[in-house]
């Protein structure tokens, strides 16, 4: 296992839609295996295959809830049903995401609060994983990510143009650009 470079917004790779999975082969075990260690380094709660610039539509997810359950995970060539948005604009305070192809920063998104995710694991059992609130958003994150959408697409233009300011001021938006968790210091 070995924690990978995680590509920054302007890659390529992150804007295009991802390849299905053909077949579970040591190569995908051992992405899957990387992508964990990648997420667990950054810190993260999920990472998608594109954002170690491996085209392909599978994603990992961790995250411990209130009362300490670990929620941890594969899904490959996921399919996502969500419930309808509520209207409104999002609470800044419990609606904040953030993003490890954009570090360091977060903005208020809203998702919404139930998903449905299926697709199969590392071993081709299906995987069938219904959940609401901040889980429901991880998939949502994840999810987009293989499609080529990263959160801060889909952010208000006021926000937007934030994010592009920092872009600027930080030298992203460009091809080939990554970091390395655990060894890059990533200005906040």
């Amino acid at each position: 296992m070995a924690v990978r470079p995680i590509r920054i917004m302007g890659d390529p790779v992150l804007h295009a839609p991802a390849s299905p999975v053909e077949e579970v082969t040591d190569e995908i075990r051992t992405l899957v295996a990387d992508m964990f260690e990648t997420m667990d380094a950054a810190p993260g709660v999920g990472l998608a295959a594109p954002q170690v610039g491996v085209p392909l539509r599978v994603f990992t997810y961790s995250y411990t809830d209130d009362d300490g359950a670990p929620w941890r995970g594969v899904v490959i060539n996921p399919v996502l049903w969500i419930a309808p948005l509520e209207p409104g604009a999002p609470d800044e305070d419990s609606e904040s995401e953030g993003c490890l192809s954009f570090p360091g920063e977060r903005f208020p998104l809203r998702r919404s609060e139930r998903a449905l995710v299926t697709g199969t694991d590392l071993d081709g059992a299906a995987v069938r994983i219904e959940v609401d609130g901040w889980r429901a958003r991880i998939l949502q994150h994840e999810f987009d990510h293989l499609d080529g959408v990263l959160y801060i697409d889909r952010l208000s233009d006021a926000d937007w143009k934030t994010v592009q300011k920092i872009a600027r001021k930080r030298g992203w938006g460009r091809p080939g650009q990554s970091w390395m968790p655990g060894v890059d210091d990533i200005e906040a």
